[in-house]
């Protein structure tokens, strides 16, 4: 089984790196011999959009002949995601939705033609489903009870991995990470963990993910 495990926070140390890492150690416990294709947006962000890359999506005669290494990055990063088995993403919630540098990798994964195709009924996704743990972590409270801010981060995040073809999503918010040390911090981790459905995950024989990856995908 391979397991794509995807960071955005710019801390080493941060609340939603350390949930993504157990969330990956947990997904290691029903598949001990997975291979993890590892990308770190926090320590190494992707470009924005750049003018060719822009240029090539810009009309159906330009995605049928784009610019010379245009669509490289973008193939690279749709390639890991066909070669997971399973996503794992550890994202911190920046001004009420997802960081930049999330935002830029979804940018070059979703693309007409390649991952997605545009009907009268909306998007479509092209690629297989195949399961996403996201865990959220955020300073403040944007569920439950005592949330005083809104989440445009969830929604967001799920209908554009939906409209890729990944709609096996679970997310798990930890909140109030402002006012939690390490340790209350590990316990409320632990609670989110024992709510992950482990049932989802596919079993060898259900495997059907292409091996071939970029050349560099794993030590990103």
């Amino acid at each position: 089984m391979n397991i794509l495990h995807i960071d955005s926070s710019p801390r080493q140390q941060s609340h939603s790196r350390q949930f993504s890492a157990a969330i990956v150690e947990k997904l290691l416990g029903v598949a001990p011999g997975a291979d993890i294709i590892r990308r770190d947006l926090g320590a190494d962000p992707l470009p924005q959009t750049v003018a060719l890359y822009a240029a090539a999506l810009a009309s159906p005669a330009t995605l049928a002949a784009p610019p010379t290494g245009s669509l490289d990055l973008s193939e690279q990063l749709i390639q890991e995601v066909e070669a997971a088995d399973v996503v794992v993403i550890g994202t911190p919630m920046h001004n009420l939705t997802t960081p930049s540098v999330l935002k830029a990798w979804i940018d070059q994964v979703l693309r007409v033609g390649r991952t997605m195709k545009s009907t009268p009924a909306g998007k479509v996704g092209m690629l297989r489903d195949r399961p996403v743990f996201i865990g959220v972590t955020s300073g403040g409270f944007f569920t439950g009870e005592c949330a005083n801010q809104p989440d445009f981060l969830t929604p967001y995040l799920s209908l554009t991995l939906s409209s890729i073809g990944l709609k096996t999503q679970q997310f798990f918010p930890l909140q109030g990470t402002a006012f939690l040390d390490w340790e209350q911090a590990s316990v409320a981790r632990q609670t989110l963990l024992a709510a992950i459905d482990l049932t989802v995950v596919p079993s060898p024989g259900d495997i059907h993910t292409s091996s071939a990856l970029p050349a560099d995908a794993g030590g990103r």
